[in-house]
C-alpha cells in the first residue's frame, strides 16, 4: 500500500470503526480525473446499502478536506464490496475458505501467475488454493489481486447471510 493510501487509511479508519464499518480496500483510480475508492463493509457483515455509503461519504469528505493526503482535486466514491467481492487482508482468505477464487501472483509459480479454485485458507503465512483437486500454496505478500468468483454456492450463501 503506497504512503498516500496508508495515510488515507489512518485518517478515515477510526471514525469508520466508530460508525461500524471495516474498510475493505481503498483505491485511486483515473489517471486525469483520480477517483479515490473507499471499499467498505459493515462490521456487524449485514448487507450494506446505499444509505451505508452515503453515511461513510458525508463522515469521510471533511477528515479529508482537512487532511488533504491528495495533492490533486479527485473524485470521492464509496462502495461495498459485492457478493464477488475483492479478497485483501489476510482474514479475508480465512473467512471465505470453501468459495472459489481467482488470484494472481505478482510472479511466477509452477509456470503462471493466476490460479482459479476453492479457497482452503491460510496455512503457514501461505493463502492455499485447491486447483484441479490439488493444493497450490500462494505466498500472501506476494498477491497482486485476488476476488471471489461468483458462483452459485457463493449467490446461496450470500442469500442465506442476507435473509433472503
Amino acid at each position: 500500500m503506497s504512503s498516500a493510501m496508508q495515510r488515507i487509511e489512518e485518517i478515515i479508519a477510526p471514525t469508520l470503526t466508530e460508525m461500524g464499518y471495516v474498510i475493505v480496500r481503498l483505491q485511486i483510480q483515473g489517471d486525469r480525473h483520480p477517483t479515490l475508492q473507499i471499499m467498505a463493509e459493515r462490521a456487524d457483515r449485514k448487507t450494506m446499502d446505499v444509505e451505508d455509503c452515503a453515511k461513510i461519504s458525508r463522515a469521510v469528505s471533511p477528515l479529508l478536506d482537512v487532511d488533504d493526503p491528495i495533492d490533486e482535486a479527485y473524485s470521492l466514491e464509496v462502495s461495498s464490496p459485492g457478493v464477488d467481492r475483492p479478497l485483501v487482508r489476510a482474514e479475508d482468505f480465512e473467512r471465505f475458505a470453501g468459495f472459489e477464487a481467482r488470484v494472481e501472483m505478482s510472479y511466477l509459480i509452477d509456470g503462471r501467475k493466476r490460479f482459479t479454485g476453492r479457497l482452503v485458507g491460510l496455512v503457514d503465512g501461505n493463502v492455499q488454493i485447491l486447483v484441479d483437486g490439488v493444493a497450490q500454496d500462494l505466498p500472501f505478500e506476494d498477491i497482486i489481486k485476488a476476488k471471489l468468483v461468483l458462483t452459485d454456492d457463493l449467490l446461496a450463501a450470500a442469500s442465506k447471510e442476507q435473509g433472503l
